[in-house]
């Protein structure tokens, strides 16, 4: 079973970066699809981006697409956000989340391992 831990989260100014990192144990990343979610309080979990498993495929969200990047590093079993431009409406738990079936999917309901979260805040 796939554990996953997310890490890097903090408090920025808006135009500030920061990079998100996912770690996961307990089986070979390189089978798993990832994807990128955030909840900001008293919303929807909405999904912010996913790579597939061999890192050939990603996708974005148009209200990051130019700002984020997906990436990942399957020696060191960890997938990557970049997070550049940050905005105050960036704020929210990320989650980073894998699916068994390699590909880059959108639905939450595609996951199965998911991980406890890292909290961002943008503010000034």
């Amino acid at each position: 079973q796939l554990q996953l831990v997310e890490s890097g989260g903090g408090l920025v100014q808006p135009g500030g970066s920061l990079r998100l990192s996912c770690a996961t144990s307990g089986s070979t990343l390189y089978y798993y699809g990832i994807g990128w979610f955030r909840q900001a309080p008293g919303k929807e979990r909405e999904w912010v981006s996913c790579i597939s498993y061999s890192g050939s495929s990603t996708n974005y969200a148009d209200s990051v697409k130019g700002r984020f990047t997906i990436s990942r590093d399957n020696a060191k079993n960890t997938v990557y956000l970049q997070m550049n431009s940050l905005k105050p409406e960036d704020t929210a738990v990320y989650y980073c989340a894998a699916r068994v079936q390699g590909m880059c999917i959108r639905t939450a309901v595609a996951y199965t391992y998911w991980g406890q979260g890292t909290q961002v805040t943008v503010s000034s």
